[in-house]
């Protein structure tokens, strides 16, 4: 299996794409929203700032982001908190883009990425303060091996935190997984996905042996985060064609589905669990 073959054929699409509906820093997870009038750029900023605060970020820390994206956590930790920020993602492509926003924001010593998934990769044995997933763990099968290696890396006291779109309930669930739509946004959009309920999430957190101390609804942020998202796709629509005929349409669908199951099938929670031995 090829280095691009191994990753979530979402990912791997030209970087432009993401551009295009994204905010300014690529953020693709749920934003937090203060205010009607925030922008999608404010909220990301704000939803940010959220988890350096559920993480007990004061400035300097060691913190390791599983699933980095284009890089908007790592790159606004070392440039807001000064901490020393590593990035894991299978997409080659992600990190040329990162590496090259190091660059120009002046914190390319603070920011280190490895190509690759976590489940392969070892880093030192508490060798973290802090360990992220934001909207990451849906793509990886193992929960448990996920929660026991994030656990390994962080130093006693450390903080994890999950951000994760999940099915209401275990029914919903049993409900739902095989429908059109769900399997149109696992299989057409990602390539893997395995949706899970929280339970399942918390589940995997305590068997690990973390302490659970914060679990945060952030469905409606979601739900209005793809509103703009949605509204972004349609004044990009001919500069997303560009790379591929009907992409626009297909990238809509997929995000009317998710807006679509919101409160109903699904729901998106921020869980934040402490390393306390």
């Amino acid at each position: 299996m090829t280095t691009t073959a191994d990753t979530n054929q979402h990912y791997d699409l030209d970087p432009d794409i993401f551009g295009q509906f994204l905010d300014p820093l690529r953020k693709y997870s749920s934003a937090l929203y203060n205010s009607p009038t925030d922008t999608l750029e404010q909220a990301q900023r704000q939803k940010l700032r959220f988890v350096a605060d559920r993480l007990g970020l004061h400035g300097g820390e060691r913190l390791l982001d599983v699933g980095c994206g284009w890089g908007s956590l790592i790159l606004f930790m070392a440039e807001e908190f000064g901490c020393d920020t590593t990035g894991i993602s299978p997409a080659p492509r992600q990190h040329e883009y990162i590496a090259e926003q190091a660059v120009a924001r002046g914190v390319a010593e603070r920011v280190h990425t490895e190509v690759g998934h976590f489940e392969r990769i070892d880093f030192p044995v508490r060798g973290f303060d802090a360990v992220t997933l934001l909207g990451s763990i849906v793509h990886m099968p193992d929960l448990g091996e996920i929660f026991r290696r994030a656990r390994a890396v962080l130093r006693r006291g450390g903080a994890l935190y999950v951000s994760e779109s999940c099915f209401r309930n275990a029914s919903a669930r049993n409900a739902f997984d095989t429908r059109v739509g769900t399997e149109f946004v696992r299989e057409d959009i990602f390539g893997w996905g395995d949706l899970r309920p929280l339970s399942d999430l918390v589940s995997a957190a305590e068997d690990a042996g973390f302490s659970i101390i914060a679990v945060d609804d952030l469905t409606e942020h979601y739900r209005r985060t793809i509103d703009d998202w949605i509204a972004n796709v349609d004044a990009a629509a001919e500069r997303i064609d560009a790379h591929g005929p009907g992409l626009a349409a297909k990238l809509r669908h997929y995000l009317e589905i998710a807006n679509a199951g919101w409160g109903y099938t699904t729901k998106h929670y921020a869980l934040t669990c402490r390393n306390v031995r």
